[in-house]
């Protein structure tokens, strides 16, 4: 089953850097936009690792005109208690401006809200007993932030 869904999710990315790589010479934004960036903004660990790689390298994605602009965690800490909350922040954040600059904020926001807590207690998950605990309860205290204030952009962490 695990090797099914590597393939699959292997094949998905081929064929979207495929799709960059034909739409980057084009001047449209490519009509693939939403696909992409609901691929990116899943609750599970790969569309996380596929946000970062394409983050860290944005050339191929140009075409798309993807706001990757980020406060991090907003007035929020980044790094609460010593936890690297930043990344998840960022990638909260690049959901929000996205979906809001396509006009389907209202449709995804609690998905990008619930792939910001799994972000939050993947990062929880480097640690063991009360540190563990004590990083858990700060992301049950980040994502309800975010799901009361962060309708139209006045979210503490995104």
């Amino acid at each position: 089953m695990h090797r099914r869904l590597s393939t699959a999710l292997a094949a998905s990315a081929l064929a979207l850097m495929t799709v960059a790589g034909t739409a980057s010479s084009a001047n449209a934004v490519p009509a693939d936009k939403p696909q992409v960036l609901a691929a990116w903004t899943q609750t599970s660990a790969a569309a996380y690792s596929a946000w970062a790689a394409a983050r860290a390298d944005q050339g191929p994605w140009s075409a798309y005109g993807f706001d990757w602009s980020t406060d991090y965690c907003s007035s929020s800490p980044d790094n609460p208690f010593g936890f690297p909350f930043q990344f998840s922040c960022a990638r909260h954040d690049f959901g929000y401006r996205n979906y809001k600059a396509i006009g389907t904020f209202a449709a995804n926001r609690a998905r990008v809200d619930s792939a910001f807590y799994e972000d939050l207690k993947r990062v929880c998950a480097v640690y063991g007993g009360a540190t563990r605990a004590s990083c858990n309860s700060t992301a049950w205290t980040y994502y309800q932030a975010v799901k009361v204030f962060g309708r139209e952009g006045l979210s503490p962490a995104g």
